[in-house]
């Protein structure tokens, strides 16, 4: 046995032998596919079963628009700003309230807007949204 330098030995060391590597991991892998379903079932639970209430129907969306004239409708029918107040009163009672959308015309003063606005907000009404024209300028 000889301890010196010989070229032909370290050539044959200075690659790694995988093949243990990969038969390990191999017998590692086929554990955990055998135990994990064991561990997932492992305890029998009888659950209570629960019965399903119908869901509520959401409210539906009203239509709030004001014209060029300043003229207020519910949905396509013209009211006024005392008769929009006696049909949100009802609605403001509601434990799930509709939702409010309201469309101002471009050219209607703000004037008329925000009355609307103060109303729907006496009534009680909690839910207002306003529709814009998508892509619309502010010029």
């Amino acid at each position: 046995m000889a301890f010196g330098n010989d070229f032909q030995d370290d050539n044959e060391l200075s690659e790694i032998n995988m093949t243990p590597l990969v038969d390990v991991m191999l017998v590692l892998l086929i554990i955990f596919m055998l135990t994990v379903p064991v561990l997932t079932d492992a305890v029998k639970v009888n659950l209570p079963q629960a019965s399903a209430a119908p869901a509520q129907a959401k409210p539906e969306t009203i239509a709030l628009s004001v014209d060029a004239t300043g003229q207020l409708f519910w949905h396509q029918e013209a009211i006024s700003l005392s008769e929009l107040a006696t049909r949100l009163q009802p609605l403001a009672t509601l434990p799930e309230q509709p939702e409010l959308q309201l469309r101002g015309d471009k050219a209607v003063p703000y004037e008329k807007v925000a009355q609307v606005m103060a109303v729907v907000q006496q009534s009680g009404m909690q839910k207002l949204g306003f529709v814009m024209q998508e892509g619309a300028s502010s010029h």
